[in-house]
């Protein structure tokens, strides 16, 4: 495993110098983009609008800090916190076959949306995995919500979070200061959609947000007030289609 390890990173940093391949990742995320690609998946049959290549991140990271917790911003149709929920299961599982005894604290996930929809609630009512998901309503930055959550967090050892709501500059830079704060030494806190600084406004769909007023504008403001927090350039060269490019930030003090 050292000698994959080692060779893993020869090739991303041969991979970080590659400029056509950086050039074929970035016009396929365009043409995907148009297309609505990451509208198409399931994760254990429930819709997850996310790219297989971010999926995949989430998964070693969460197999890499073992959260006890993982809070969401923006619930969607449920995907997220139907994956979320299951690799802590996994996580749980894992410890109990290592040890052959049962895992006392079970892992949880924490939703949060300004609307939640029946058909996400039904979907999560039917889930596997569902005592292990807790959804709050209202909007991520109200004060009220961000209380609700640091309740639901609780001692927690080890928390993971991911901001995925409103893609507007203002609200992820409030998110920024309610949640980060939340994330353990050693764990993340990504930032959803920072591609959309890089994108044409004909990709958009009248949103709101756009080249300026984003995700990745707020982490930039963000990180200039908080070098406890870092960006993981690594996953930029590992994953190449990602729609969160320099938003996978680890907390390092």
């Amino acid at each position: 495993m050292d000698q994959y390890e080692t060779e893993v990173r020869k090739r991303l940093q041969t991979m970080s110098q590659d400029a056509d391949l950086e050039s074929a990742a970035k016009a396929f995320l365009e043409a995907s983009i148009a297309a609505q690609y990451s509208y198409n998946f399931n994760w254990l049959g429930v819709p997850i609008i996310q790219y297989p290549q971010d999926i995949m991140a989430l998964q070693e990271i969460v197999w890499q800090v073992r959260p006890d917790v993982i809070v969401e911003t923006g619930i969607a149709r449920g995907g997220s916190l139907s994956l979320s929920a299951s690799l802590l299961a996994l996580l749980d599982l894992s410890e109990m076959e290592a040890t052959g005894q049962q895992v006392s604290s079970q892992r949880r996930v924490i939703g949060v949306d300004i609307d939640i929809r029946p058909h996400t609630r039904q979907a999560i009512d039917k889930h596997p995995f569902k005592n292990r998901i807790t959804m709050i309503e209202g909007s991520s930055v109200d004060t009220d919500v961000i209380a609700s959550v640091r309740r639901a967090v609780g001692d927690a050892k080890t928390v993971l979070v991911c901001l995925d709501s409103h893609h507007g500059h203002d609200h992820v830079l409030q998110e920024l200061e309610a949640y980060a704060p939340l994330v353990s030494v050693g764990s993340y806190c990504i930032v959803f959609d920072t591609i959309i600084d890089d994108l044409e406004d004909s990709l958009l769909f009248d949103r709101p947000w756009g080249p300026g007023d984003n995700p990745k504008t707020a982490v930039e403001s963000w990180l200039k007030n908080h070098n406890e927090f870092e960006i993981n350039k690594e996953l930029n060269h590992k994953l190449q289609v990602t729609v969160a490019k320099d938003g996978y930030l680890i907390r390092k003090k």
